[in-house]
């Protein structure tokens, strides 16, 4: 008992550790899991971003393109060129003479050029598509703070080429000597030359131009062409059309979009639903900076996110930065930054990530609960298997000793005769009766066997017709006879009276019933007495029943014994203790016999009381043509 005890206390140690480490392995892949899909959701958003900054730096390349500002920065063009260029791509057709150049013209505002080569007396031209025309311009309010900036920065090519960077101060860092114009070329796209004014927004690109036949170098001072934004063809053209291109579906757009510009005064460029704006800049599912932060900035911009060049990773998709076509040209304190804000209509797209993780976590807690459930299972199985093999064993130790008696006094009264201590008289009868009532208890037992063997195989049938009470009973009575006589019991019977028939099968009837009066007889104690009572009841529902019940006076049988009696093999801890001989089987066929003709069989009892077992049978419906069963007709050589 002890090796067993420590048996089971291993295999459930040992099952508590797979199911830790199980549960430990389903959480890293429910981690693991959720990780994936926030990599993929912030994946397939950050591409959809980047497309769409992609497209409009597209918007913008396309003016610079058309300007055709050459590798020389314009040193051997003229004024006139540059009008010409532009009158050509603002009214040319797609399938005319530009065939296979992207033309926005819609989105250019003004054209105009600041030529610094009188140092302290500068002079801006506007360029006339209409007229056709180049002529001079007052300064508009928007370029205001442009104009000087770039005339600070007219003295040479290089110098030009980083205006976009200055220090916190307002000068130039090259001017400085902090940071030199190959090193800055190096970090940026500046070598291009085109540099963008978020403010305005415009445009502008140095150019060596003083006129045909007069000598320039990388050292003479430049000037400027600027470019301006229509900020309404902006907001209401390109920028719709660019949010229904990457974040529309079958029925609009499935993302809320919003090109907010930061700074002192924030502001909402474009929104696709009203309401949607600066004020929710930091609190949406992914914001992209569109001007990329440049080296010269703080490590961090206006929403307090890091400057982010290289490939995203988890939540690092939330707030990020594109990268660089244009150096942003920056006006220290006064600084500004345009950023892209998108969230998802159905709910925050963190939601769906964590609705993902509480999905995974939730799938993985059922498939450990059901690992768990199937080892308990397993674990009752081979605990119960366990108990019936041990039942069995019992089982087998009763049923030989049930079988060994009477094949003794059998044997022995055969060895006497034998050997002729009995030769005749009276005493040849007695041995002759003793035989016949030792192979006739034999018998029992191996009918009883052969019985529950057939049983579990399924094989015993049986078949329910009209059977009147009182030839039940006699059945009985004779079945028992022997047994109340030689026990010295003596039966008490309280039959009412005018009990309609019941129905059953008179082999199970009687076979149930005798079981019930065997185990009266061998529970019982001093007072040797058994009552039979047989009574008309009726349910809640009406439905009428007899009930045979068969008293008993004996050890009783306690309350935790009583759920498990009809088990096979089951024997009562009173009853082992009590040594009372038996092999388990009789009440789990009184059950099987009960339950096999539509009745049931109940029990009441009481330690140091007694017992009541009850047989209840349903009522033959009213027909006056079916035959009654008597017990005359049954076959005598039925095994009981």
């Amino acid at each position: 008992m002890k090796t067993s005890i420590l048996s089971w206390s291993a295999a459930l140690v040992a099952i508590a550790a797979v199911l830790a480490t199980v549960a430990i392995l389903q959480f890293r892949w429910a981690d693991q899991a959720s990780s994936a899909e926030e990599m993929r959701i912030g994946s397939e958003l950050e591409s959809l971003m980047m497309k769409w900054q992609s497209d409009l730096y597209g918007e913008f390349s396309a003016i610079c393109v058309a300007m055709q500002v050459g590798p020389d920065s314009g040193a051997r063009d003229i004024w006139n060129d540059y009008l010409e260029r532009y009158v050509e791509w603002n009214y040319a057709l797609p399938h005319q003479s530009m065939p296979y150049v992207y033309r926005n013209p819609d989105l250019v505002g003004e054209i105009y050029v600041l030529e610094t080569r009188v140092r302290g007396n500068p002079r801006l031209l506007r360029l006339d598509p209409e007229k056709k025309r180049i002529e001079p311009s007052k300064i508009p309010l928007e370029l205001m703070d442009l104009l000087p900036r770039l005339e600070a920065n007219s003295s040479n090519l290089n110098q030009a080429m980083n205006a976009w960077t200055t220090s916190e101060s307002g000068t130039s860092q090259i001017d400085r000597g902090i940071v030199t114009p190959i090193a800055l070329a190096k970090g940026s796209n500046a070598i291009s030359g085109w540099q963008f004014d978020v403010r305005v927004p415009a445009l502008v690109h140095p150019i060596l131009h003083h006129g045909i036949g007069k000598a320039v170098s990388v050292g003479s001072p430049v000037d400027w062409i600027i470019i301006t934004i229509d900020m309404n063809v902006l907001n209401r053209q390109v920028l719709p059309k660019l949010a229904g291109r990457y974040f529309g579906g079958l029925d609009g757009l499935d993302y809320k979009v919003g090109v907010i510009a930061t700074g002192p005064k924030p502001r909402t460029l474009y929104s696709s639903d009203p309401g949607f704006g600066a004020q929710d800049l930091g609190a949406v599912d992914s914001t992209l900076n569109i001007f990329r932060l440049q080296p010269s900035v703080s490590a961090s911009d206006a929403t307090g996110a890091p400057w982010n060049t290289h490939s995203l990773r988890s939540a690092a998709w939330h707030s990020f930065a594109g990268p660089e076509w244009f150096p942003v040209i920056e006006f220290a304190p006064r600084r500004e930054l345009w950023f892209l804000e998108v969230e998802h209509r159905g709910g925050r797209l963190q939601d769906v990530v964590n609705g993902v993780r509480a999905k995974n976590l939730t799938m993985s807690a059922l498939m450990l609960l059901l690992l768990a459930g199937n080892f308990a299972i397993l674990m009752v199985a081979a605990l119960r298997a366990q108990k019936f093999a041990r039942l069995q064993m019992e089982f087998v130790a009763s049923i030989s000793h049930e079988l060994r008696t009477p094949l003794a006094a059998i044997f022995s009264a055969g060895e006497n005769i034998h050997d002729g201590v009995v030769t005749g008289g009276l005493g040849l009868p007695n041995y002759g009766s003793l035989i016949m009532n030792q192979s006739r208890q034999l018998m029992k037992h191996v009918d009883r066997i052969l019985l529950f063997a057939s049983i579990r195989s399924g094989m015993s049938r049986y078949h329910a017709s009209p059977i009147d009470v009182s030839e039940i009973l006699k059945c009985v009575r004779d079945d028992t006879a022997s047994l109340i006589h030689e026990r010295h019991f003596s039966v008490h019977e309280e039959i009412e009276s005018n009990l309609p028939r019941v129905l059953g099968d008179m082999f199970a009837v009687r076979g149930c019933l005798e079981n019930l009066i065997s185990n009266a007889v061998k529970y019982s104690r001093n007072d040797r007495q058994i009552r039979i009572t047989a009574n008309l009841r009726r349910s809640a529902s009406g439905a009428e029943t007899v009930a045979i019940a068969v008293q008993d006076f004996g050890i009783g049988i306690k309350a935790s014994d009583l759920k498990r009696i009809f088990e096979p093999f089951y024997r009562g801890q009173e009853a082992r203790e009590a040594q009372i001989h038996g092999t388990g089987l009789g009440l789990s066929l009184a059950k099987h016999f009960a339950i096999s003709m539509g009745g049931s069989l109940s029990v009441i009892s009481k330690v140091g009381v007694g017992s009541i077992f009850t047989l209840h049978l349903g009522v033959e419906k009213e027909d006056p043509h079916e035959p009654v069963i008597a017990a005359s007709r049954l076959n005598e050589g039925e095994v009981k």
